[in-house]
């Protein structure tokens, strides 16, 4: 069994949830080396469990906030209140639950399929994801002497691939424009099913989109004194699409204030058709250091 086929088979896992009643969901987590959850699990369970609750009708938005940091050592809760079933769209609210206090808020709605008027942006003529050098991994043998804490931290896109197009080098510290472009894609095989996909497309949407705002002050998320945390994720999914090849997401950030930075995220599958939209802000902070280094 290669690496990418263990990680996604424990991603499949990760996004297995255990019906503990009509509305009421359990889910796992996934330690990734830091002292919370990674927001994207929540954000993709809860889709799952709410979409566990629609027959008939596809997931096209979705809205949450993330209120506390999540525990990795403990399950989740998921309950789902059914709000509304009408002729064509249904709604549904969910609350993530960890030691009986909310963690995650989301709302959701669901369309009957329909036929429509059509259009959309262009998708950005950058070079394919062939053209583009792999993410530089850690080779094996030094990644089995990091604390495992930081190898988590390292494996933490699993399955996922990434194709940078402006290149990558957390090092660096050069302020940029506030834009970025990659290509993604799952290593393993998603199957048909269109909730399970778009939740898989929700876990990764949470990648390196709130980092869109950071890249015109020259900071990097490995510097000790950054505090950067989602505060609430949006999305919209436009066309189906099933993740068994490339795709190119598209990222700005048109504004960073008030402690606060604002991304929007653009998703096209390779034929270029625009399958999602994004958005998310996110708390920036700087905190002092003292001259030390310690905070």
């Amino acid at each position: 069994m290669t690496k990418n086929q263990h990680t996604f088979e424990e991603l499949q896992q990760l996004l297995s949830l255990e019906q503990l009643e009509d509305n009421l969901f359990r889910g796992e987590s996934r330690d990734i080396g830091t002292s919370r959850v990674f927001g994207g699990q929540v954000l993709s369970q809860a889709v799952l469990a709410a979409g566990q609750t629609v027959e008939d009708r596809q997931m096209h938005s979705l809205h949450s906030y993330f209120l506390r940091a999540g525990d990795t050592d403990s399950p989740i809760v998921y309950s789902v209140d059914r709000s509304r079933d009408g002729r064509s769209f249904s709604s549904r609210r969910v609350v993530a639950i960890q030691h009986g206090r909310p963690i995650f808020n989301l709302a959701a709605s669901f369309q009957l399929a329909e036929e429509g008027l059509e259009h959309q942006l262009d998708r950005p003529d950058v070079p394919g994801p062939e053209d583009l050098a792999p993410e530089m991994e850690v080779p094996e043998q030094e990644l089995e002497n990091l604390p495992q804490k930081l190898r988590r931290w390292l494996d933490r896109f699993g399955p996922w691939e990434f194709r940078m197009v402006r290149g990558h080098n957390p090092l660096e510290r050069v302020p940029k424009p506030p834009f970025q472009e990659f290509w993604f894609r799952l290593n393993g095989e998603p199957g048909d099913d269109p909730l399970m996909n778009r939740a898989l497309l929700a876990y990764l949407s949470d990648f390196h989109l709130i980092g869109t705002a950071t890249l015109p002050h020259g900071i990097s998320w490995i510097q000790e004194d950054l505090v950067m945390a989602s505060l609430d994720h949006a999305m919209w999914f436009h066309r189906e699409c099933k993740l068994d090849d490339w795709f190119l997401y598209v990222c700005d950030s048109p504004s960073t204030s008030g402690g606060r930075g604002l991304a929007r995220g653009m998703i096209y599958d390779r034929q270029g058709r625009l399958v999602a939209s994004t958005a998310q802000e996110g708390v920036i902070r700087l905190r002092p250091m003292t001259k030390s280094g310690g905070k």
